[in-house]
């Protein structure tokens, strides 16, 4: 039989850890490869580990959950951890997503789990009208913590070393040594390396597309799928066809 693996994030770390502790009783052949305290750290984790599922609480810093299952398409199952009403939770419902609300109890947890080890089984991983979770839950979700994004980077060209809003940024790409800053007026060399970027920026408006590449989502034209899996990223005002991936490919499915 072959064992699943989850990932669990919450900002309360009790919370986290009262949960990772019920599911080491209740399905003790789940592995929990890992946890996160706020949304960025739950999305790299779930990029970098491929669990099997996510349970995400749907209020946390820096990204909210119900964002994290959006960027985590087609990668793993999610169970939203919750304290709403009845009335948001009909956004859940509506599309057959799991949900547990807060305090876990163990009768609520084991009804959860039967579900998964199904859909496991069934190697079904259905997809949300996300539009509908979000319009739904719009008005309840709110961020907890001030963002911290990075807003300038730091660039060097020739002998000069100059401020770039990164509103202004079409991509970052890395090299042997630097990491090019590429915008509109130009190419620029930094050294911080493209996975100390990847958690530093808006992960609402950078998104990693291979290893090697961020983009600037508000540059993205037009994307063309593959019949590799990959996807062809173009951009406004730049000639440069960007390759996404299979990993990261379904996130431009709706583009």
């Amino acid at each position: 039989m072959r064992k699943y693996s989850a990932i669990i994030a919450d900002d309360e770390e009790n919370l986290c850890s009262h949960l990772e502790t019920l599911l080491k009783r209740l399905w003790p052949e789940l592995q929990i490869i890992g946890s996160a305290r706020n949304g960025a750290e739950a999305l790299s984790l779930i990029r970098q580990e491929e669990p099997d599922i996510a349970f995400l609480d749907i209020k946390m810093p820096v990204m909210n959950g119900v964002n994290v299952a959006m960027h985590s398409q087609d990668l793993c199952h999610v169970v939203f951890i919750t304290a709403y009403d009845e009335y948001a939770i009909q956004a859940f419902e509506h599309d057959a997503l799991d949900y547990i609300l807060k305090p876990v109890t163990d009768d609520r947890l084991t009804k959860t789990i039967k579900k998964l080890k199904e859909r496991l089984e069934l190697k079904e991983l259905k997809q949300p009208d996300w539009s509908y979770i979000v319009s739904k839950l719009s008005s309840s979700i709110e961020q907890t913590e001030p963002s911290n994004d990075l807003q300038w980077i730091r660039a060097g060209k020739d002998d000069k070393t100059i401020l770039i809003p990164v509103d202004d940024i079409l991509f970052f790409k890395s090299g042997d040594k630097y990491t090019s800053v590429v915008t509109n007026n130009g190419e620029y060399l930094i050294r911080k390396p493209i996975k100390e970027l990847s958690t530093a920026l808006n992960i609402n408006q950078f998104l990693k597309i291979n290893r090697g590449i961020i983009i600037n989502l508000n540059y993205v034209s037009s994307t063309v799928r593959k019949i590799n899996g990959s996807c062809e990223i173009h951009l406004k005002k730049s000639n440069e066809i960007l390759i996404a991936s299979r990993k990261y490919s379904h996130l431009f499915k709706q583009m």
